[in-house]
């Protein structure tokens, strides 16, 4: 897909998507060293154009279901980041009150169903939800993003299978960027991912998730096909992961010349920004406006989270199954 086919307002917005969740990711990498949030943090600098080209395709009711790398996903699907930042910090203004942190955001007034720290479980959540949009006739459609070690879990089959007897209006986004953790995929995934999904007879297509034009087209195919009642579609998406696995990965498994090597020629950042300039259609001047604006938003983001309360005592016993005395 060109540039060519989208107005310069989209344009500006698609990149103004990608580059709060870069600078939202660095800032947090930054923030980490600090202390001042609690846990870890798995971040999805180099992945932003997957879920940015994907969620550009969905309405405010469709649902998407995230992984422990989620906050990219939660951006792009509009959750707010100074909510995102509060719950990182574990403040009382987090989007789950600061109880969620970084692997359990969630915004059910977006469709964002959860990011989720098992690696796979948000499978078969997202089928629930496509469920109960076809049986309700509501024309929604679920989205559930997914890493490549994801694939080598029984539940991903699990909801493979349901998604394709059902005829579940789902499409399975996996987001493959190399490494399972600190392993190389190539030496514990055997075969195709596409095939895999195929052998449930589910359309499948491989995505460069460097493209945001791309990712936006495959995208926008399964997203067709499911609200016309056609079911289920896997989209493999191959993307960078800048940094290591979690916040403290020493990432020694792959060479600085490697890592350099991707930062420099997979970066969905700059390939937009150089599509764009090819076709003239938004002027470099106002795309380094969008990052000097961005910029600020993510300091007053910092700013605010900082000064919120934490959670109170009271809190600790709220949003939980069992019920205390």
């Amino acid at each position: 897909m060109s540039a060519l086919q989208f107005s310069r307002e989209v344009l500006v917005d698609v990149y103004r998507t990608m580059r709060m969740i870069r600078r939202f990711e660095e800032r947090v990498m930054e923030e980490m060293g600090t202390g001042d949030i609690p846990g870890n943090t798995h971040l999805y600098a180099g992945q932003e154009a997957s879920a940015v080209g994907v969620c550009l395709q969905l309405k405010d009711g469709d649902y998407i279901s995230s992984t422990h790398r989620g906050h990219g996903h939660s951006i792009a699907k509009g959750v707010d980041i100074d909510g995102m930042m509060a719950e990182l910090f574990g403040r009382a203004s987090g989007t789950c009150g600061g109880k969620g942190g970084s692997m359990h955001i969630a915004d059910l007034r977006k469709g964002m169903l959860g990011a989720n720290g098992i690696v796979a479980a948000g499978a078969p959540i997202t089928c629930g939800a496509a469920l109960s949009a076809k049986l309700l006739g509501t024309q929604q459609v679920a989205v559930a993003f997914a890493g490549d070690g994801a694939m080598n879990e029984g539940v991903m089959s699990e909801s493979f299978n349901l998604a394709k007897i059902w005829m579940l209006p789902i499409i399975f986004v996996i987001e493959d960027n190399g490494f399972g953790e600190a392993t190389a995929n190539a030496h514990v995934s055997a075969g195709s991912f596409t095939r895999r999904a195929e052998s449930y007879d589910i359309p499948a297509v491989e995505v460069d998730g460097t493209d945001v034009f791309s990712v936006y087209a495959a995208a926008g195919e399964a997203v067709e096909r499911a609200r016309a009642g056609g079911g289920p579609t896997m989209l493999h998406v191959h993307v960078p992961r800048y940094y290591g696995h979690y916040s403290g990965d020493p990432d020694t498994y792959r060479t600085p010349e490697e890592k350099a090597a991707m930062r420099r020629e997979r970066d969905c950042l700059s390939n937009f920004r150089k599509r764009v300039k090819e076709v003239s259609l938004v002027e470099t001047a106002e795309l380094d406006a969008v990052d000097a604006a961005v910029e600020a938003e993510i300091d007053r983001a910092v700013s605010a989270a900082r000064a919120a309360p934490f959670p109170s005592l009271a809190a600790l016993t709220t949003d939980v199954y069992v019920k205390y005395l």
